[in-house]
């Protein structure tokens, strides 16, 4: 039994225009969330949805989360970097080194996120979100591998990482030292059970992996329920879709 990723979902003050940004940006298609905000379809297996729901907190620290964006070209990359700048992107300095082969971006959100150069091995067998780079402790990503299926990719230095087996976007935390979160993590995973699983038996699944309960939501009416994996870092798993 395993959890699939169905959504990474961002806060956001404006979902929907938030969602046009990342969809002129990634070539997705947008579409209604129906229990709240706005959806970017996978373009294909085993590509997620890119999640926006409502939220009126302003963003105040650096995410612990950020996708890494790939580049087949020096061309590709510098093309990429001028379409998010026209979305309504901006460069941003999070103290990176100048000779960095990666371009550290921010969307009209404040959400930062990194364009990488080309011939990056690690992202070498990904797609266009080559990863999705977070905080966080080896324990986490064993958590995740296990919850998910995804088997372990990288492990090792206090990093880990994890890819999904049909490929696709590889997820890594980096070890320590760790961020803050503001007080409310404003990027998140959206995980669902499969179809024919029982979401009180998927919680059960997730509470004996480490995760704990933060907020048990209104029920099995289209609720869900907010949890944090080993390092208290949140995410919601819905009901079966």
């Amino acid at each position: 039994m395993t959890a699939h990723l169905f959504a990474i979902s961002f806060d956001a003050r404006e979902p929907l225009r938030l969602a046009q940004f990342w969809s002129g940006l990634l070539d997705r298609k947008i579409v209604d969330d129906p229990h709240d905000g706005v959806l970017l379809l996978p373009i294909g297996d085993p590509d997620f949805r890119v999640r926006f729901v409502p939220c009126e907190q302003p963003k105040v620290v650096q995410n612990r989360m950020h996708f890494d964006l790939t580049s087949s070209s020096l061309e590709d990359q510098r093309q990429s970097v001028d379409r998010a700048l026209e979305l309504g992107g901006r460069h941003i300095d999070i103290g990176q080194d100048p000779a960095d082969d990666h371009v550290v971006l921010a969307d009209p959100e404040g959400n930062e996120f990194d364009v990488i150069g080309p011939g990056n091995r690690f992202l070498a067998d990904t797609g266009p979100i080559g990863a999705l780079a977070c905080d966080g402790s080896p324990a986490v990503g064993y958590f995740w591998s296990a919850a998910l299926g995804w088997p372990l990719v990288w492990d090792q230095d206090e990093e880990t990482a994890i890819q999904s087996p049909r490929g696709g976007t590889k997820i890594s935390w980096g070890g320590p030292p760790y961020m803050p979160n503001g007080g409310r993590d404003r990027v998140r995973f959206d995980v669902a059970p499969d179809a024919d699983v029982d979401r009180q038996a998927e919680l059960d699944r997730l509470l004996s992996l480490g995760a704990t309960v933060i907020d048990a939501g209104p029920g099995d009416g289209g609720g869900r329920v907010l949890m944090a994996d080993p390092d208290g870092g949140e995410f919601w798993l819905r009901t079966p879709r």
